[in-house]
């Protein structure tokens, strides 16, 4: 082949689809949505998720909690370590998505995928550690063993940041899947295609089908049915406006959903342990002393 035949050839667009059960299927409606970069370039078409993809996505989710959430600690640490070693490979992807998503500079990019592959291993770590910080054995009058110990919540909707399309993206669901929660993820409206290609990573790194379900489309649509969704225990509005999360909020608190309240947030900042720690319950056992 000439060299001239390679400059003409014809760019092999992608077809991005949702992430669903471990599967890429398109939207139940069959729509799509043009993402453009900062400049109103186009860029690819995403898939456009309806309220029955959010539906199917929770149906998914509440499968694989219970293999999930059962799961020993140090497993699920060892799975979101895969992670950041399969991003790795892939870092220069990445790098470009979200250089295009969000306007940012070579350099900026590059800061923002090195952070989020950090993060995984930042959480993997804290996998069999978590317990230490959220459990304790209780003093009590009396001749009994009294232990709390934390677990996971169920299954949690994260609306991912709109002003962090992969760093914040990655930020909300590594606390959530690391203490056994499974989820169902919206991405950033505008800059969708980091989390889509995060997908293809989450298929291939060991996680179990429906632990991540990720959603694109618009924010508000695909929250409202999450919001008011019998069968989820938790929602981050991390990606919600403050009139869309008042919103969220009302229909959250049919089914007391534990609800995480959108805040400034720096997501280069030192993560901390707050979003660890948001989707627990704690489970306490009084156990009689022998004679």
């Amino acid at each position: 082949m000439k060299q001239s035949d390679r400059n003409d050839r014809l760019s092999v667009l992608k077809t991005y689809k949702l992430f669903v059960g471990g599967k890429f299927p398109r939207s139940e409606s069959g729509r799509v949505y043009e993402v453009t970069d900062t400049k109103g370039q186009w860029l690819a078409n995403a898939p456009l998720a309806s309220r029955k993809d959010a539906r199917d996505a929770v149906v998914a989710a509440r499968k694989a909690f219970g293999g999930w959430s059962g799961a020993t600690a140090y497993n699920r640490g060892q799975i979101l370590y895969r992670v950041a070693e399969m991003l790795e490979g892939r870092r220069d992807q990445f790098i470009h998505e979200v250089a295009e998503g969000e306007g940012l500079s070579r350099a900026g990019a590059t800061a923002a995928v090195d952070a989020a592959i950090d993060r995984w291993v930042w959480y993997a770590g804290w996998s069999d550690k978590i317990a230490q910080i959220a459990g304790s054995a209780n003093p009590v009058a009396g001749p009994y063993f009294n232990l709390s110990s934390p677990e996971p919540t169920g299954v949690v909707a994260l609306l991912a940041p709109q002003e962090s399309s992969f760093l914040g993206l990655v930020s909300v669901i590594a606390p959530a899947i690391v203490t056994g929660n499974t989820t169902v993820v919206v991405a950033a409206e505008g800059a969708p295609l980091p989390a889509l290609s995060l997908a293809e990573v989450l298929a291939t790194s060991d996680l179990p089908g429906g632990v991540v379900n990720l959603l694109s489309g618009r924010t508000a649509e695909i929250a409202a049915p999450l919001a008011a969704h019998q069968d989820v225990n938790a929602i981050d509005l991390a990606g919600a406006d403050a009139e869309l999360a008042v919103e969220l909020e009302k229909a959250a608190a049919e089914n007391l959903k534990r609800v995480l309240r959108p805040q400034a947030v720096d997501w280069a900042a030192d993560p901390g342990t707050g979003r660890l720690l948001a989707f627990l319950e704690t489970k306490t056992v009084w156990h009689p002393m022998g004679v």
